[in-house]
């Protein structure tokens, strides 16, 4: 049995990608590529998008990045990766990226999804943007966008759920109730 505990909820995680907005668009007066890494990544780059379009006067490109076949871990896995497919819908060259996903832990995804970047141009910048750092860095990687750092233990992990229009619920942190360790996110 898990013990799950609500850290964050909708309110905090509006307020704070509502500042993350202001953050990006402080950066650069252009509109940045939006890449969100599949799974949670996806609704939270489509949420920046939304909240980006009135500052911009336009809607950021949106593209979606699938990491399973880059992981450094899939050939130990118990059973072939699913893959999703990368949606990159134009050229990276020249262009100022922001890379998205929900929880950032080891860096490992992170570093997948930077090379699959590369095989769609040179960006002039990729900058990263996560809505919870959870630590336990294994990359030598950051986020430059965080909204919320949340101390973990190794055994814990973070969930970030997300309803059916992809806005964020809530930031729930999960114990092992009894013994066993929680499975790494």
């Amino acid at each position: 049995m898990k013990d799950r505990v609500q850290i964050h909820g909708r309110a905090e995680i509006d307020s704070a990608l509502a500042a993350m907005a202001e953050a990006i668009y402080g950066r650069g007066q252009s509109p940045p590529v939006l890449i969100g890494i599949r799974r949670g990544g996806v609704p939270l780059a489509d949420r920046l998008a939304d909240l980006l379009e009135p500052k911009y006067g336009q809607r950021p490109t949106l593209g979606v990045v699938d990491i399973n076949l880059y992981r450094d871990d899939w050939t130990r896995a118990r059973s072939f990766p699913k893959v999703g497919r990368t949606e990159i819908p134009l050229s990276l060259d020249d262009r100022r990226v922001i890379l998205v996903d929900d929880v950032l832990y080891t860096g490992r995804t992170v570093r997948a999804a930077l090379e699959v970047l590369n095989e769609f141009g040179r960006a002039s910048s990729i900058e990263l943007a996560t809505l919870v750092d959870r630590g336990h860095r294994e990359m030598p990687i950051a986020a430059d966008y965080a909204s919320f750092v949340v101390k973990t233990a190794a055994d814990e992990m973070v969930e970030v759920d997300f309803s059916g229009d992809g806005r964020g619920e809530g930031v729930t942190l999960i114990r092992a109730a009894t013994g066993g360790p929680a499975e790494a996110n």
